[in-house]
């Protein structure tokens, strides 16, 4: 795996740790406007993580090519329906599927990295960012809920 990959991941959790914090800030416009950007950008990760599944499937006499596909469409399924549920619904609710969808994804690459489908390393990355954004959006969960503020 590129070297690349690491800094990149990681550059890719500032947004996520930003507008976490923001979310359970003392300005409740501002937390309200943070939540929102929470959730749609790890929509658009959860989304993008699938198309790793997709890009290996195209590869040529790739095993087990159905599933694969279907690997990559169903995380961006799973935070097309978080953005509805946001809307329609609750905040809380989007995260809740994003946090299952999140854990879900990265089980998924786990047990493919164990029948080699996926580079190991690529599944490390994988498991840091997940633990971090999962970990992100379920502070924001339970502050939001007990109606907990940080003041920064």
């Amino acid at each position: 795996m590129p070297t690349i990959v690491l800094p990149l991941s990681l550059l890719g959790l500032v947004p996520l740790i930003a507008f976490a914090l923001g979310a359970v800030g003392h300005i409740p416009e501002t937390a309200e406007h943070m939540l929102i950007a929470l959730i749609d950008y790890a929509a658009l990760i959860l989304a993008f993580a699938g198309g790793v599944h997709w890009g290996l499937a195209l590869v040529p006499a790739t095993e087990r090519a159905g599933l694969r596909f279907g690997a990559g469409v169903l995380p961006m399924i799973v935070a097309w329906v978080a953005l509805i549920l946001a809307q329609l619904v609750a905040p809380s609710v989007a995260l809740a599927v994003l946090i299952i969808g999140y854990l879900a994804t990265v089980l998924t690459e786990h047990r493919a990295a164990k029948r080699q489908l996926v580079p190991p390393r690529y599944v490390w990355t994988r498991w840091g960012f997940s633990v971090v954004a999962v970990v992100m959006m379920v502070m924001v969960l339970i502050l939001r809920g007990i109606g907990q503020t940080i003041v920064f």
